[in-house]
């Protein structure tokens, strides 16, 4: 009886299947532009510990030359 109403719905319709497909493009460059986010990010971290360090050096060198 269970194949036999399977038969008769005829498996999913033309346009369930496009929102379907179109679904999955959206997942597809939705992931695309969180690794896009994440390397930018990480890009963006790493300029800014640089940059942390340096005017941590840069602190401690003028610190060390009013004491000294």
């Amino acid at each position: 009886m269970a194949k036999a109403l399977i038969g008769y719905l005829g498996g999913p319709a033309p346009d369930q299947l496009r929102e379907t497909a179109r679904l999955r493009q959206r997942i597809a460059d939705l992931e695309s532009e969180v690794m896009r986010l994440k390397v930018e990010n990480d890009g963006l971290l790493k300029t800014l510990s640089e940059s942390v360090a340096k005017s941590v050096e840069h602190a401690s060198a003028e610190l060390s030359a009013t004491v000294a």
